[in-house]
């Protein structure tokens, strides 16, 4: 998807390339949408505790031109995409130097920081977001990808045949830990290539 370029999506919403003029909206999006739609899957502790770390903007990925939104009007409703770095999940907090390149020769390009305003699910943003990201992702020579999935996100990437390949937790800056799944797809239609 080139710079600028939008597509029509469900319900009247246009998909297309993050832009940095898009953070504020994500900084506000990213905590509305863990504390609903989490809710029946990890606690206000876990929650709280993986906000603006864990769940976060990663300015990375918008100027990789790998993060798309999916917008009603001028509003963002949802958020998702790709990245061919080194880093797995989480915000800008988080990291403190550069983020090396993945070789799509050996490595998985990586699915990242999936989001949607409670209002939006269940809709398909989820569905058309992940649609974009593999595409763009193996276009650039990718031949596997993974997700560092949570919880409530698993069911999705189980629907488009990722497969859990390691469950394990992590530590929260608040002291909780969080249960989350690393899911790997290896195996692509010939019409996704």
């Amino acid at each position: 998807m080139k710079k600028n370029a939008s597509i029509l999506g469900l319900h009247g919403l246009v998909f297309r390339l993050a832009e940095e003029g898009d953070i504020p909206e994500l900084h506000a999006l990213i905590p509305l949408s863990v504390r609903v739609l989490q809710a029946d899957f990890y606690t206000v502790e876990q929650r709280e505790g993986a906000i603006g770390t864990v769940f976060g903007v990663d300015s990375q990925l918008i100027r990789d031109g790998t993060y798309f939104v999916a917008t009603e009007g001028t509003r963002v409703v949802g958020c998702g995409g790709w990245s061919r770095r080194r880093t797995s999940y989480g915000s800008d907090r988080v990291r403190t130097t550069e983020d090396p390149l993945r070789d799509p020769l050996v490595e998985p390009a990586m699915v990242r920081a999936f989001f949607v305003h409670p209002d939006f699910a269940r809709r398909g943003i989820g569905r058309r977001l992940m649609e974009l990201s593999e595409r763009a992702a193996l276009d650039a020579g990718f031949t596997a990808i993974e997700i560092v999935a949570t919880l409530p996100g698993e069911p999705l990437y189980a629907a488009f045949r990722y497969e859990a390949v390691e469950r394990f937790e992590i530590a929260l800056v608040n002291g909780a830990k969080m249960a989350l799944v690393r899911m790997r797809k290896t195996q692509f239609p010939p019409a996704a290539r």
